[in-house]
């Protein structure tokens, strides 16, 4: 199954509570914005002011942005709240 034809099967069901929080502060003193490359959906794009913009309606819960963050505390990453976040659909 394509990668795609995959995703067709995924309902996104965004929370009015962000699960994953990212500090711009720290974000300007960081020298690879690994996250901007790393998130397979692209939500993460860097800012004028060196910043980090993240948008945490599309996120498919993998969690790469917090593992490849060199930055203390930078990514809080917590679960969506009940009934949020990813579900999966078949058929």
């Amino acid at each position: 199954m394509s990668f795609d034809d995959r995703m067709a099967t995924v309902d996104f069901r965004v929370g009015e509570r962000a699960h994953i929080m990212v500090d711009s502060d720290v974000c300007r003193s960081c020298t690879t914005k690994a996250c901007v490359t790393a998130c397979p959906a692209n939500l993460f794009a860097p800012t004028s002011d060196g910043g980090i913009l993240f948008n945490y309606e599309q996120c498919f819960e993998c969690g790469t942005c917090y593992m490849i963050c060199n930055g203390e505390n930078a990514i809080r990453w917590t679960y969506p709240d009940g009934g949020q976040g990813v579900v999966f659909r078949r058929g």
